[in-house]
């Protein structure tokens, strides 16, 4: 109804999971980048714990993430864990899509049954994910049983990663000691606390701009109370600003007061309290299932993974001479983190005078005119995609190192320690990676520091056109050069073939994905011979 009154597209405070209104404060990418961390550890069988308020945005972290999970990721999504051990088990196997024939009802069958899944997808190279939303609700025997499933393995190898979503209730019943051992085997923890003050007026601005805003309707102090009523939590953000829209569209009020707003908080929150009250757990256990159902039905198709070239005089596996392990290496000799910034700093030609070494390590976001530096965190799969060199920091036991990575394959990664060349395997590589990179990329000195995102224009906004258009992602270059919807939309459509938060901003990590294809400067290897 007060779409047009204040020149809205579309309401920009619905509570449904649409991937363009998605705003990620620092720490949501912060929770996001755990979770995927703890994915990317592979086989080292441990839990990952995100807790958060009702409403912080744990859900929308869960669907961001499944966009993001490499194709050879398999996932299992329990959204209602009120369920004995074998109804989890059960579960678990139909996400899998395991044949439960004549396994239903028996522990050991189930188990069994998942054992050999889990074998079967290991020996093709592929990951395997429980996920399990609202923990909270967990029983403790039904905790027990997922606490079993890590001991599914091989000699070397963890078959099952699993990531527990939950309340803060979660963390309280974890700290039983009757679950101490379970407690014991959480290698990532974090809890997602509600917006600030600032990034409330942020996330506010963002939802109002991807709906077509071009006039801020809300005051400055009419933010600040919103923040204050909703105490920095999303949900009740919308459920405010979308009652505070509908009053100022009533009494025809272009600019929303602080005023407006409390009266907006007094009826929409007391509104909310009865109805959610009134629902019960079943209907709010089906709403997280029609969330969540949206979210994969929102899931981006991703382009198959690139073949690797291959020639008849290329050798095969066999002539190769063996990866070495990665624990030998930083047994034998110490690899520092100079040493790999000097190396990496001589494969873009940078010289002495151009750029501190020292300077270099502290990762400044343009440490050199046109030369730019990011500190990220992710997978190899999301490495490969970037296609140039990065420096990892490796860890093997209660030694660390620092190396270059040069170059990946299905089977093996080339990473140069102490300027010699070694080839590792990929697997090994994914077990002693902390999932931290380095990378450096070229692009003109004009770029801004900060972001690029709806709205903007000039200089930088033509040169995001020109790469969206060699790319295949937008049609052809508009003048003047401005940060359209359709700019917008073909820029969350690289992040997403990138593995990155679709958000539409253009940030360093997306800049980086945009100068990958950049002629000049080193290339991530695919073929090592």
């Amino acid at each position: 109804m007060y779409l047009d009154f204040y020149g809205l597209k579309e309401a920009p405070f619905s509570i449904t999971p649409d991937p363009r209104f998605v705003f990620l404060s620092e720490r949501h990418r912060d929770a996001l980048a755990h979770l995927l961390y703890g994915i990317g550890q592979g086989g080292s069988g441990g839990f990952v714990q995100l807790t958060g308020e009702v409403g912080t945005g744990k859900t929308t972290l869960c669907r961001l993430l499944l966009e993001q999970l490499p194709p050879d990721t398999r996932v299992a999504l329990v959204l209602n864990p009120r369920l004995s051990p074998i109804e989890l088990l059960e579960t678990i196997c139909e996400e899998l899509k395991i044949d439960l024939t004549g396994r239903r009802g028996s522990l050991k069958a189930l188990v069994d049954g998942l054992n050999v899944y889990l074998l079967d997808a290991y020996a093709q190279g592929l990951r395997v994910v429980l996920i399990i939303d609202e923990a909270q609700n967990l029983s403790a025997e039904a905790l027990e049983q997922v606490r079993l499933l890590t001991n599914l393995e091989t000699p070397t190898q963890k078959l099952l990663q699993i990531i527990l979503l939950g309340q803060p209730e979660l963390r309280d019943l974890l700290a039983r000691p009757d679950l101490r051992q379970l407690t014991q085997r959480i290698t990532a923890r974090y809890h997602l606390t509600p917006l600030s003050a600032e990034e409330t007026e942020a996330y506010v601005r963002h939802r109002l701009s991807v709906a077509g805003c071009q006039r801020m309707p809300f005051t400055r102090l009419a933010l600040r109370r919103l923040h204050e009523h909703a105490e920095g939590v999303p949900r009740l953000l919308n459920v405010i600003a979308d009652r505070a829209l509908m009053a100022g569209y009533v009494h025809n009020r272009q600019q929303i007061g602080e005023r407006d707003v409390d009266r907006a908080a007094q009826e929409s929150l007391e509104r909310v309290r009865r109805r959610w009250g009134r629902i019960g757990a079943p209907a709010i256990a089906a709403l997280v299932v029609g969330v969540l159902v949206a979210a994969v039905a929102l899931w981006p198709e991703r382009d198959p993974p690139v073949a690797e070239e291959t020639t008849d005089d290329a050798p095969s596996v066999e002539e190769l001479a063996p990866p070495t392990p990665i624990a030998d290496l930083l047994a034998d000799a110490s690899y520092s983190q100079q040493g790999a910034w000097t190396n990496l700093l001589a494969l873009w030609t940078v010289r002495a005078e151009e750029v501190d070494v020292s300077t270099a390590m502290r990762c400044a976001p343009q440490p050199a005119p046109g030369l730019y530096c990011l500190r990220g965190a992710g997978n190899l799969a999301k490495l490969e995609t970037l296609r140039r060199p990065v420096i990892l920091r490796l860890s093997a036991g209660e030694r660390e190192g620092w190396a270059v990575l040069l170059g990946l394959s299905r089977s093996r990664a080339r990473l140069s320690l102490g300027g010699e060349s070694i080839d590792v395997s990929r697997r090994d590589l994914e077990r002693s990676w902390l999932g931290e990179y380095f990378a450096l990329w070229q692009a003109p000195a004009f770029l801004p520091s900060g972001t690029l995102k709806s709205g903007d224009s000039g200089p930088g906004v033509e040169w995001l056109q020109q790469r969206l258009v060699s790319r295949g992602l937008l049609a052809a270059t508009r003048h003047p050069a401005l940060y359209d919807s359709s700019v917008e939309a073909s820029v969350r459509s690289l992040q997403a073939a990138h593995g990155l938060v679709p958000d539409g901003i253009v940030g360093p990590e997306t800049l980086l994905a945009l100068a990958a294809d950049q002629p000049g400067g080193p290339r991530l290897r695919t073929r090592l011979e």
